[in-house]
């Protein structure tokens, strides 16, 4: 294994790619703010014939993240679609009509079941649960769920996890998400169903839609994703065989402070398998 560097822009590392695969959070913006040469980097590769599909672990639907990016000055012009894992969470709920789902979540997550004929319940009446994250993500983590889940493993109900994220980025600070609830879930003997990254729906739905804008099936060898997770972003382009550009902002920005390359040692420890590349943030 080589020695792994830092590339100084996206141009140099999509030669013959038809296809990005975006993250939002923590490469687009950061939650309070988009970041200006992200999205000029996007918008140029896709005026030079390339398409944009942003990737998101977000549990709402892709126009409600549509929403979201037009507020922090994200222009639509940035990228050809969104596929988020709110919206295969809620092909999920539209295929079990008539079941009784436990919604765990914050308000401003109440589009997941937004136009469906979903039926809610207490966690006692519920059928099944679906997890978009918790109450209040200022100051709450998993382990207030604790008892909880142990109820809901007592009646053996199957949580749909929404976003498999364990944390995430709001400003300078890192939140819990619905996915570290969901491994709690699972820790304690839970079933658990995850959709977004690293699950392979999610890639499978993304390159539908690029296949559609570019008119034919996506070749995997000509396509590169962009995300700033190695458990999510890094992980499921390995598995769905695509390469990945990783992001160092983001998540683990503290782990790559003051790096200029990594010794083949250090990409074991940090990646397992390696990105692509490395970038501090996304550039043209």
């Amino acid at each position: 294994m080589t020695t792994l560097h830092f590339a100084e822009s996206l141009r140099e590392l999509v030669g013959g790619v038809d296809v990005v695969l975006s993250d939002i959070w923590g490469v687009v913006h950061n939650g309070l703010e988009s970041f200006p040469e992200a999205c000029e980097a996007l918008h140029t590769y896709r005026s030079r014939g390339g398409t944009v599909i942003l990737i998101t672990n977000a549990p709402r639907p892709a126009d409600s993240v549509q929403r979201q990016l037009r507020k922090l000055g994200v222009a639509d012009e940035t990228y050809d679609a969104i596929v988020s894992s709110g919206d295969l969470t809620r092909l999920y709920v539209a295929e079990h009509p008539g079941r009784k789902m436990f919604w765990l979540g914050p308000e401003r997550d109440n589009s997941i079941y937004r136009g469906l004929d979903a039926v809610t319940a207490p966690l006692e009446d519920a059928d099944y649960i679906v997890c978009t994250g918790l109450y209040d993500d200022e100051t709450e983590t998993a382990e207030d769920y604790r008892g909880m889940m142990l109820q809901a493993r007592e009646r053996k109900l199957t949580l749909v996890c929404a976003n498999p994220d364990i944390v995430v980025e709001r400003g300078d600070r890192l939140i819990y998400c619905a996915g570290a609830i969901a491994e709690l879930y699972r820790e304690i003997g839970g079933e658990v169903i995850f959709y977004g990254k690293p699950h392979r729906p999610i890639y499978e739905r993304a390159m539908a839609l690029a296949g559609e804008r570019q008119g034919h099936p996506i070749d995997r060898k000509k396509v590169l994703a962009i995300g700033d997770s190695v458990r999510t972003d890094l992980t499921g382009a390995r598995e769905f065989g695509i390469d990945c550009l990783f992001v160092t902002r983001g998540i683990h920005a503290e782990e790559f402070e003051g790096l200029d390359q990594l010794d083949p040692a250090s990409v074991m420890e940090l990646f397992g398998h390696p990105p692509k590349a490395l970038m501090r943030e996304l550039k043209w």
